[in-house]
């Protein structure tokens, strides 16, 4: 157990954002009263921090700028709480995949100098446990990459945690990227870039394994970047991913949010954007190329972990399975006794699921 509970964190992920992208984040925009001292307390520590980030600059256009990328990515796809963190988790024990830690999320200008010093003290208070569902944190474990773009430039969805009220325009400019000017468009191809090159360098990788949900609206230009990049989409009972994304996003928003969202509008959000991710996905995926998507059913994956993981390796012509077969049937097998969540849904769940996500309930042939 850390120091620290994460629900009572007395900053924000902001803290280690550089100083251009915070002041981008947070101009114009309203911290209200109950946030501003969380609010002044990350800035003051964001300033500090992010004069350590010339130091990593430097480091990366000597050791990383000019350096190609030896594979195109494999990206982890589908809605929040669809099972990408497990099946995330199983293939990063090939250790021929790199990934982005949770340290760098929280982090990520503090990569290439320093890390030592600033990875210890996160151990030392962060919680051992994410609180939405139970599943292991660690500074070192693999983790969704926007979280660690949220501190890198001013262009994700993910600044929606910081600032809720703006969750529909996040999702429509950054999310969906519909409204995203080319100018944004370019900075967020060449962070993304940065972002992987040192994340292949932490992890000793050879080739990025993305699990970052927000991706799902963005594959047209993904494969624009990556033209040989690998798709994995996980699809899941929508009953079950409503009720846990809104335990989910109510528990998350809690310790970062600098304003308040009413119950009420956050489940409104979750429903809306949820569709839109869908059918945006779902426009977009005609240009995978031929033998670069796969599509799954998170049950099935879960029922059968190392046959459907051997399956994607296949399908995907990904290399290295059995080279990686032992160590992911350790991971496999260590989680067995893992105590899920469990979901009853009410009434009102089944009406709301039914009358706004039909299209996937009929679509993926998924009941009660």
């Amino acid at each position: 157990m850390g120091l620290l509970e994460f629900n009572k964190l007395p900053i924000n992920t902001l803290v280690g954002a550089d100083w251009k992208t915070f002041n981008a984040i947070t101009k114009g925009r309203e911290i209200e009263a109950a946030y501003k001292g969380k609010y002044r307390l990350t800035k003051v520590v964001c300033r500090l921090l992010s004069t350590l980030a010339p130091l990593q600059n430097k480091r990366y256009e000597k050791l990383l700028a000019d350096k190609p990328l030896e594979y195109d990515p494999v990206f982890i796809l589908g809605h929040w709480r669809s099972g990408t963190t497990f099946v995330h988790n199983v293939f990063s024990c090939d250790k021929h995949f790199g990934y982005n830690t949770t340290y760098q999320t929280v982090f990520p200008h503090l990569m290439m100098w320093g890390q030592p010093f600033f990875k210890k003290n996160m151990s030392w208070l962060m919680p051992d446990k994410r609180p939405t569902d139970n599943m292991e944190l660690a500074v070192d474990l693999p983790q969704e990459e926007e979280f660690a773009l949220a501190n890198m430039m001013p262009y994700t969805y993910y600044n929606f945690w910081f600032l809720p009220k703006y969750q529909q325009e996040y999702a429509d400019k950054y999310l969906l990227f519909d409204d995203i000017t080319e100018d944004e468009l370019k900075v967020f191809e060449e962070t993304f870039v940065k972002l992987i090159k040192i994340s292949l360098w932490n992890t000793h990788g050879t080739q990025f394994l993305s699990k970052n949900p927000p991706h799902t609206g963005r594959v047209k230009e993904l494969v624009k970047m990556f033209p040989n990049a690998k798709f994995i989409y996980l699809m899941r009972n929508p009953y079950t991913v409503f009720e846990s994304t809104r335990s989910f996003f109510t528990n998350t928003i809690q310790p970062l949010k600098l304003q308040n969202i009413s119950s009420e509008e956050l489940e409104k959000n979750i429903l809306s954007i949820y569709a839109k991710l869908y059918h945006k996905y779902e426009a977009d995926k005609v240009s995978i190329p031929k033998g670069n998507l796969i599509e799954v059913k998170f049950e099935d994956f879960e029922a059968d972990a190392m046959g459907m993981t051997e399956h994607i390796y296949e399908t995907l012509s990904i290399p290295g399975f059995t080279e990686a077969c032992a160590d992911i049937e350790k991971y496999v097998g260590g989680k067995k006794g893992y105590k899920k969540n469990k979901y009853k849904y009410d009434d009102r769940t089944v009406q709301l699921v039914q009358d706004n996500w039909n299209f996937a309930l009929d679509q993926w042939k998924y009941e009660l």
